[in-house]
């Protein structure tokens, strides 16, 4: 009578498979940001609500928000951190120009915010909230030379406004074409901005420096 190997594989695949489980539940899960009012237990809240919008499409409109919103802080915060750190022969070309772009986009902060606020959600803008959002990462470090600035900056618009056009059609697959209206316009600002600090990248002093 032939004898049937017990096999040895499936202790070692449960034990694994053990460890593995174990080394998830170790791992801390991350918690997502409540940005919907609409069912927060505050006071003065009865009447928020997400008008039209479903549940499901409040919460995709809403998340585009959130983060568009962190991001354009953001932005804001390092075209400042850049404005006070240039030094060189483009001084007096960017240190102004950088507050003129800021100009140019700072309103979509509150406009963002209040949509937000509009729809039934509850903007987040904590530091933390700020950084885990954004596509934009604020510098931490100081930054001098022209050309290293305006190529970091380029960089950035080139996603932001690239976001903007994405979430326009996320905006208006879940039928709400006010917000998708709004990031069209921002995108067309971020692109003429984009345009300008693209168009200095090419003076040759300053490529090569």
């Amino acid at each position: 009578m032939t004898k049937v190997k017990k096999d040895t594989k499936k202790p070692a695949l449960k034990a694994d498979a053990g460890k593995a489980k174990k080394a998830k539940a170790a791992q801390p899960e991350s918690q997502p940001t409540e940005t919907d009012a609409a069912h927060m237990d505050v006071q003065h809240n009865t009447l928020v609500d997400h008008n039209y919008l479903s549940e499901e499409q409040f919460g995709a409109v809403a998340e585009t928000l959130q983060r568009n919103l962190a991001t354009t802080i953001c932005l804001y915060l390092k075209f400042k951190k850049y404005h006070w750190d240039i030094r060189g022969r483009y001084f007096r070309d960017l240190h102004p120009a950088y507050d003129e772009f800021i100009d140019m986009f700072f309103p979509a902060i509150d406009e963002q915010a209040e949509r937000l606020v509009a729809l039934g959600g509850s903007p987040v803008a904590a530091p933390s909230d700020l950084e885990r959002y954004s596509v934009v990462q604020v510098p931490t470090e100081t930054v001098r030379d022209a050309y290293v600035q305006v190529q970091d900056l380029v960089s950035d618009l080139t996603r932001v406004s690239k976001g903007f056009r994405d979430d326009s059609l996320t905006a208006d697959e879940n039928d709400d074409p006010a917000t998708a209206d709004l990031y069209n316009g921002y995108a067309a600002t971020m692109d003429k901005i984009r345009w300008m600090l693209q168009a200095m990248m090419d003076d040759e002093y300053m490529r090569n420096r």
